[in-house]
């Protein structure tokens, strides 16, 4: 493990609130697959996968994707039961990553930069360890890989409702008896340490998605089975047995870069040290006073850390950028 390095600042394009990028349904093996794009806007970009966290979409990347689209290719999905995908037979973290490792197949744009959030990340580290030649690096931010005193995590809470049968109708009664704008300031408030770093314009953009999302039946289900799937994952790391999340970490080959912060809120603030040191070829950032998305409350210095990662791991465009 080493520490990260930031590219520099110029680099990036000046600051700029994009709106979401165009989305469009994927008809994949019988289910619809909802993916962004964030189209190059250089030659020679390379492909990128964004892979978002449990209760979130693809917007989650918006910001991130698109400082970075003069060098990365971005897409960014929708995983099964979330954002605009429909919902999956199974919400389990080899479930994610089967689905992902069909997409880049079906899509032919891999060996790609795959970069996962919280859950995303535990699906991105499973999907490194067992296709490496599907990853180019891997970026995790704020991983949820496996940690087990969930009172350093607010969905600690979640875990009696996890014994509840049929746990998804009480889920899902809640979710309705919650009003869309103080459900969005919940997750607001679960996921990001400062609040003023977020704009007015992703403010609205979770209330919107959130009422998108409490108009389909799916969710709940989605939602409390996924949270089931990751918690199984995390017992069955401290099992033997190849299905550790941690003994797939140690596996890993791809140029890693691990992103946490100090105010995260979800995972616990070990867990990103802990990544870089378990990763062979990891490098660490921790960010003072940032929380669980750090791609979205600062998106810049995420940005410079990729910028980082590709210039150190032998990207041409940015070695030649980052020379001058």
């Amino acid at each position: 493990m080493k520490r990260a390095i930031l590219g520099p600042d110029h680099l990036l394009p000046a600051h700029a609130v994009p709106p979401p990028w165009p989305g469009r349904e994927i008809h994949l093996d019988g289910s619809v697959l909802h993916v962004r794009d964030t189209p190059a806007t250089a030659p020679g970009a390379e492909p990128a996968l964004y892979v978002h966290g449990l209760g979130g979409s693809a917007q989650n990347w918006t910001d991130l994707a698109g400082l970075l689209a003069d060098r990365l290719d971005g897409q960014a999905v929708d995983l099964p039961g979330f954002g605009r995908s429909e919902p999956g037979p199974r919400y389990t973290v080899p479930a994610f990553a089967d689905r992902l490792v069909r997409w880049i197949e079906y899509s032919g744009r891999g060996p790609v930069h795959l970069f996962g959030n919280s859950l995303g990340g535990a699906v991105s580290v499973r999907i490194a360890a067992l296709r490496p030649d599907l990853v180019r690096t891997l970026t995790l931010v704020s991983p949820a890989l496996p940690f087990l005193d969930f009172r350093r995590s607010l969905q600690g809470r979640m875990l009696p409702v996890l014994a509840v049968p049929r746990a998804e109708r009480l889920v899902g009664w809640q979710l309705a008896r919650l009003a869309p704008e103080a459900m969005a300031r919940q997750v607001m408030e679960s996921c990001v340490a400062d609040l003023t770093r977020i704009s007015e314009q992703r403010r609205q953009e979770t209330l919107e998605e959130i009422r998108e999302r409490n108009s389909a039946a799916h969710y709940a289900a989605a939602y409390v089975r996924s949270f089931r799937g990751l918690v199984s994952s995390f017992l069955r790391s401290y099992l033997p047995g190849s299905e550790s999340l941690w003994r797939m970490a140690a596996s890993v080959t791809a140029p890693t870069l691990v992103i946490g912060g100090s105010h995260d809120r979800l995972v616990d603030v070990r867990v990103a040290p802990q990544a870089a040191r378990t990763i062979p070829d990891s490098r660490l950032l921790m960010l003072k006073g940032v929380g669980h998305v750090a791609q979205m409350e600062v998106p810049r210095t995420v940005a410079r850390a990729v910028l980082g990662l590709l210039a150190e791991t032998g990207h041409d465009t940015v070695e030649r950028d980052m020379a001058s």
